[in-house]
């Protein structure tokens, strides 16, 4: 059987979006920008200035609803001036970009991507996170046939974007690694998993060595080398493992406790996914001994101020903690995995955390 991969291409600096024309042009003349309110506002006057003396017309900008919901979707592929685009540029965060991603996959219609935080890898990936219509809580994945054509990294806009998204993007990033090595240990890969593993095995080391020096750039709203290839991993290394692996690789236990956390209100309403995933992959790390990695990354979360323990993340009562659990226990991220994950396993772990975390305040 054919195996088809369509890598993602990307363009990254401060002057990402003077490409635009160039590369987006090809695929006709009518742009409409949908995403967040508070991204179009900010990328809205560098889209108008890349495509002056050009051939590309944006149409209407036009919000994508507020979260990845199917009703949502429908909403705006029903909005007369998507159907009469030729193509969507993406503006946001992974809940916008996730948003268009499926819509345009629905639709057969062309979508670049256009970060203007760098909060998860969702810019070049082709798997889609869907919240319920009601409760806003995860449902469950999309997965479109390619990633975005393109995307547009603006790291001059990135950099002035509130500090705890490109915070909470290194802690959903540092997952990459632990997660698709542990989840692919074991067996026997192929050459397009094992590149995607391969990649993952270098997202944490970078991440841990340059994230101080890219959170103090995003605090002086000043891009630096550091800004640049934190970023780099966060959206583009993590989005070619999730691109190039199969999906029983492409995450595991630090999602599925994130995936518990947003049954939470206190937890959805108060913290963000990365942030949540950081967490869980402190508990992974515990859980399959990893003893050296772990204090790694305990002590990198600290120095971040991302989180080491229940309290952090607002889960303070059992029944918060069972809430979670029963949760995390039903997701498919733990079904392929080297060896069973038992709820008496995580919940061993966390209470390992816990009393590590009373060791070293």
């Amino acid at each position: 059987m054919a195996n088809t991969v369509f890598l993602p291409s990307y363009t990254i600096g401060g002057d990402a979006y003077k490409e635009i024309n160039k590369i987006c042009t090809p695929y006709g003349k009518k742009a409409v920008v949908i995403g967040g309110k508070t991204a179009i506002s900010k990328a809205k006057q560098a889209l108008v200035d890349a495509i002056q003396n050009t051939d590309l017309e944006i149409i209407d900008f036009v919000w994508y609803g507020g979260d990845s919901t199917y009703a949502n979707i429908n909403a705006l592929a029903e909005n007369p001036k998507f159907q009469e685009a030729d193509m969507v540029f993406a503006v946001g965060g992974g809940r916008a970009i996730d948003t268009c991603k499926t819509l345009c996959d629905m639709k057969n219609k062309p979508v670049f991507s256009f970060p203007t935080i760098a909060s998860n890898c969702s810019p070049v990936t082709a798997v889609c996170v869907i919240y319920d219509d009601e409760t806003h809580a995860f449902k469950e994945l999309y997965f479109p046939k390619k990633s975005p054509i393109h995307c547009f990294i603006n790291t001059q806009i990135i950099s002035e974007a509130p500090y705890n998204f490109i915070w909470a993007g290194i802690g959903d990033a540092l997952s990459k690694q632990y997660e698709a090595g542990f989840s692919s240990r074991g067996d026997e890969l192929d050459h397009t998993n094992g590149l995607g593993v391969q990649i993952s095995r270098n997202c944490s080391t970078q991440l841990i060595k340059y994230g101080l020096d890219a959170l103090n750039a995003v605090k002086n709203h000043k891009p630096n080398h550091a800004l640049e290839q934190v970023v780099s991993i966060i959206i583009v290394s993590t989005g070619l493992v999730s691109v190039l692996v199969n999906n029983d690789y492409n995450s595991c236990l630090a999602h599925s406790i994130y995936y518990g956390c947003t049954m939470l209100k206190v937890c959805e309403e108060k913290h963000l996914h990365g942030e949540l995933v950081s967490y869980g992959v402190l508990i992974l790390l515990l859980m399959d001994k990893q003893e050296e990695e772990f204090k790694k990354v305990f002590n990198f979360n600290k120095s971040v101020n991302l989180p080491t323990c229940l309290k952090d993340i607002d889960i303070n009562t059992e029944a918060d903690l069972n809430t979670v659990l029963d949760k995390t226990m039903t997701t498919n991220d733990i079904v392929h995995v080297p060896y069973k994950i038992t709820r008496e396993m995580i919940y061993d772990a966390i209470m390992q955390l816990e009393q590590y975390n009373k060791e070293h305040k």
